[in-house]
């Protein structure tokens, strides 16, 4: 037996050492698949992303007018109907999947990377620059989230940029909370202690040493991030201070459809049913990623 390997050897027959067959745990993909919510989640968000990559190329143009078929109810011609102007439904939900889906990646790479960036400083350095961090990030939590990204919105001013940033920014500090209080444990393990003895400098550290070992969580949560992006995307929309007419977004399409409620409810209905869907298939994924992960 080799010493300290926990691995004995077998004599077989005829003098040959025999090594045990060494048994492994089960894959990530083995583990996820477990969770049968998180399969159906997945399996969500794959018929999303076929629909948002290759959906616009099938259907008709999403602003296509046709005043003659307006407020045409679901049918075989249009699956979803038609709405006030004669637009397809379905054409504008399906295009409006790449949007809204784009979109709310944008706004969690926007709180991602700059959550992980300030998380990671004030949990390396401490002292009072990470108190100052975390004290913006505490008055940021602090303010209702839709408030907060109304404010940013209106100051930028209405467009979808202006709602992708905004809910980047909400979403900012619980990745840079989630980043601090990982860097604060892994800074404190031996090849942290070993790195800064050995004389390396501080941005080396973070990046090469501690910000690998902090990717998982934050990884996880920037998952179910995309969902309640996609929630607050739509909301600016609906509130008109997000996508305006005539971009095919699922929040600008609701808001809309609210005149129309009582005579053609279906105009709103199928946008509500993709924003739905699409944010139960990021939060399944994501609680399956998690315990995966785990």
């Amino acid at each position: 037996m080799t010493a300290g390997s926990g691995v004995q050897a077998v004599a077989a027959p005829g003098g040959a050492i025999a090594m045990p067959e060494v048994r492994r745990g089960p894959s990530f993909w083995d583990r996820f698949k477990r969770n049968r919510l998180a399969v159906i989640g997945l399996a969500i968000l794959l018929v999303l992303g076929i629909a948002a990559v290759i959906g616009p190329s099938l259907v008709d143009p999403p602003r296509q007018q046709n005043v003659v078929e307006r407020f045409q109810r679901p049918s075989i011609d249009h699956w979803f109907g038609t709405d006030e102007v004669g637009r397809d439904i379905f054409s504008r939900v399906v295009n409006g999947a790449r949007i809204s889906i784009a979109s709310a990646l944008a706004a969690v790479a926007v709180g991602l990377i700059g959550g992980t960036l300030l998380g990671l400083i004030a949990g390396y350095l401490e002292g009072r620059i990470g108190l100052a961090i975390m004290a913006l990030m505490d008055l940021m939590l602090a303010l209702p989230a839709i408030l907060l990204a109304i404010t940013i919105a209106a100051r930028l001013g209405p467009g979808l940029r202006s709602a992708m940033i905004a809910a980047g920014l909400v979403g900012l500090p619980n990745y840079a909370r989630l980043a601090r209080g990982s860097a604060l444990t892994v800074k404190r393990r031996e090849f942290v202690e070993a790195a800064n003895a050995l004389g390396a400098s501080r941005t080396r550290i973070m990046v090469r040493h501690i910000l690998p070992n902090i990717l998982t969580p934050l990884i996880v949560q920037a998952t179910i991030g995309v969902g309640n992006a996609i929630l607050l995307v739509s909301a600016l929309g609906y509130l008109g201070i997000g996508a305006q007419q005539p971009t095919p977004e699922w929040g600008r399409m609701l808001s809309d459809a609210q005149k129309y409620i009582l005579d053609a409810p279906y105009i709103g209905i199928f946008p509500g049913v993709a924003i739905a869907l699409t944010v139960i298939g990021f939060n399944l994924a994501g609680d399956g990623l998690r315990d995966a992960m785990s």
